[in-house]
């Protein structure tokens, strides 16, 4: 069977988290989000890992042309073709989506979907406020939503004009949300 190349989407405070390990425990492949390739490349201290190094220290965030390299060092390991990625954080836009197809095609491989974990505004924002996090103020937390938003919408165009985007019910039990997921997965998997 084919190695899943699959990317999550989600609000935070839908679960993203809890269920891209249960994914990657069950499907066998690697759980990566942009925050894990971002210290990894600075830590192995590639070329474009001293350049985000150096971009994060001075408090600025990562161009897409950084990000853009660190992706396709990371995707080109051995771990990752033997046994397929779930990524979290990446793509944020519709270019980094079209970048992210050109750098799979040159591995010889294709997505496999794109799933978004569809939580209600309402739902996450409660989850969030009982998390009692000091970062988690209502403002806070309305921001962030709002902004979520406003990215996401045109990356989820993207995946749907390109037959990827599966959107699954994010409400429920861990188990029911996770063999949701799952449903979809095979399906999409063959």
């Amino acid at each position: 069977m084919r190695a899943l190349y699959l990317v999550i989407l989600g609000r935070q405070g839908s679960g993203k988290g809890t269920q891209s390990l249960r994914i990657a425990d069950t499907y066998g492949c690697i759980h990566v989000s942009t925050g894990d390739m971002l210290r990894a490349a600075v830590a192995e201290g590639t070329e474009l890992g001293r350049q985000a190094a150096d971009v994060m220290e001075a408090g600025h965030l990562v161009s897409d042309e950084i990000m853009n390299g660190i992706v396709a060092e990371r995707l080109a390991k051995d771990d990752i073709s033997e046994s397929g990625v779930l990524l979290d954080g990446f793509p944020r836009t519709a270019d980094q989506a079209d970048t992210l197809e050109r750098i799979l095609a040159e591995l010889d491989h294709e997505l496999t979907a794109a799933i978004n974990l569809e939580v209600p505004v309402e739902v996450v924002t409660e989850r969030m406020l009982a998390r009692r996090r000091d970062d988690d103020t209502p403002e806070a937390i309305r921001r962030r939503l709002s902004l979520y938003e406003e990215q996401t919408a045109p990356l989820l165009e993207w995946f749907a004009r390109h037959d990827l985007l599966e959107t699954v019910d994010g409400q429920g039990s861990e188990e029911e949300v996770f063999e949701r997921l799952a449903a979809v997965i095979d399906s999409r998997r063959g």
